[in-house]
């Protein structure tokens, strides 16, 4: 599959550069997808996040070169992207639980990280519900916060970002701007590459605004629409399979679009919801 060729590439890349600074954008182009998707893409095969993948990778060829070398702690880490021993040594220790002086003596257990090579597997039969729209472009309002390009900074952003709108009046008064659809409230990350970053939680809509809210054009594109429902955490694990069980067999490719998440009703014990993924044809 090619898709999944790409990523293997986008590894490959990573390993041939594993001692210097994470190139996003080189690997985005591997990849053929923007440096959002690609994090997005591989958080969700991968299980955890590009930086603590590279992390892991980094700290495990730190282990062997203690062990087969004589190069001082503090080359090391420099080599490694350290700029003090301090870092490198807390660094060090939350992957092998040792230090890197403990490390050098022998007789002690490290841990090892092999490369990620990605591969298709089949996980079932549980079907997938979705549907292929093209929108125009759409206008919608609401509040932003702009977000790191390391998507892991920005876990804890989000939530809080919602955990405050749900208090302090903002989703009555954007529900009382809702006039177009998709009618529902919205999460949008708008992550171009050429501009800043932001998340939204905004409406469609037509309608005047007034300070704190602002106004996003989401640009015209195939949409690839999944609905779903439950808790609000299940929203996590279907995007996770449309991710690795959907796009890596469906002929289409993430387009440079943001990704929005419809909520169609406020019960976050009884969620109703879609997700929407900007897609192009392979």
């Amino acid at each position: 599959m090619e898709w999944i060729e790409r990523l293997n590439r986008a590894i490959s890349y990573i390993e041939a550069h594993i001692t210097e600074e994470p190139d996003y954008e080189q690997l985005a182009k591997i990849a053929c997808c923007s440096t959002y998707h690609f994090q997005r893409m591989f958080n969700y095969m991968a299980g955890m996040s590009l930086t603590e993948y590279i992390r892991r990778r980094r700290m495990s060829l730190a282990a062997v070169d203690l062990r087969g070398s004589d190069e001082k702690i503090i080359d090391l880490a420099l080599k490694y992207g350290y700029s003090s021993p301090t870092a490198f040594n807390r660094a060090f220790q939350s992957i092998h639980g040792i230090s890197p002086s403990a490390a050098r003596k022998g007789g002690v257990t490290i841990k090892s990280y092999p490369p990620i090579c990605f591969k298709i597997t089949i996980k079932g039969v549980e079907e997938m519900n979705y549907r292929i729209e093209q929108r125009e472009a759409f206008r919608i309002v609401g509040i932003s916060h702009p977000l790191h390009q390391e998507i892991e900074k920005n876990f804890s952003i989000v939530p809080q970002m919602w955990g405050k709108a749900a208090t302090d009046g903002t989703i009555p008064a954007l529900a009382a701007l809702m006039d177009q659809q998709p009618m529902g409230l919205l999460g949008v990350s708008a992550c171009d590459d050429a501009d800043q970053w932001q998340y939204y939680i905004a409406v469609a809509s037509d309608k005047p605004i007034d300070a704190p809210f602002q106004e996003y054009i989401v640009p015209a594109a195939t949409w690839a629409i999944f609905p779903g429902s439950g808790e609000s955490q299940s929203i996590q694990a279907l995007e996770q399979r449309i991710v690795t069980e959907w796009l890596p067999t469906s002929g289409y490719e993430y387009a440079n679009a943001p990704d929005i998440e419809v909520y169609l009703n406020p019960d976050p014990q009884n969620a109703q919801y879609e997700i929407w993924i900007p897609v192009i044809k392979k």
